[in-house]
């Protein structure tokens, strides 16, 4: 089932941030993505108005009804680099760079049992077989129990939706054809083909 609202998290690594040319923030750079946006399936369709559109690796989690959370993907947080490059330079909002349809591809949700398991875990994603984007949870800037003290405070969270924890450095344009492979070694292991 599609979520009600993706939380997603800026330059919540400090490599990323670097490479994005940006400064790492001092407390959660917050966007939103449209539960919409989600992609169960294996295939990325790329909407036919887009010119360049970045992968992003992310842990995702979901919130239970105590608004903890008790499972775990791995997620692609799909971004038309043009559109928002545009919409950052003239101040205005991006959301037509991160919440177009099939936006969020995502792999199926495993049980998480504890909320400091997060922190042994890695992310990786490979592109056509090579290795683009690796990251240690125990890297992010806000930790996943920061990010859900701070989501709970700020915003009107819902059972069901999800938080996506940023990315590690590595983003890059996927085209027609790209074949992704993402991981998260030990658990989680998630194919995707660019059509």
């Amino acid at each position: 089932m599609k979520p009600r609202n993706i939380w997603a998290v800026g330059r919540n690594y400090v490599n990323h941030a670097a490479e994005m040319k940006a400064e790492v923030p001092s407390e959660p750079m917050i966007f939103l993505k449209s539960g919409g946006c989600a992609n169960f399936g294996s295939e990325i369709m790329l909407p036919p108005w887009v010119s360049e559109v970045h992968y992003e690796i992310e842990l995702a989690l979901k919130f239970d009804h105590d608004l903890e959370f008790t499972e775990f993907a791995l997620a692609l947080d799909l971004t038309e680099r043009h559109l928002q490059s545009a919409a950052k330079a003239k101040g205005t909002p991006w959301t037509i760079a991160k919440s177009f349809l099939g936006a969020c591809p995502i792999s199926p949700f495993q049980k998480l049992t504890n909320v400091s398991e997060i922190e042994k875990l890695t992310i990786e994603l490979e592109v056509n077989g090579a290795l683009k984007q690796k990251g240690a949870l125990r890297d992010l800037v806000f930790s996943a129990s920061t990010l859900r003290d701070y989501l709970r405070k700020h915003f009107p969270i819902e059972e069901g939706d999800w938080l996506l924890t940023g990315t590690p450095a590595g983003v890059g344009p996927m085209k027609s054809g790209d074949r992704l492979l993402g991981r998260i070694p030990g658990h989680v292991e998630a194919k995707w083909t660019v059509v």
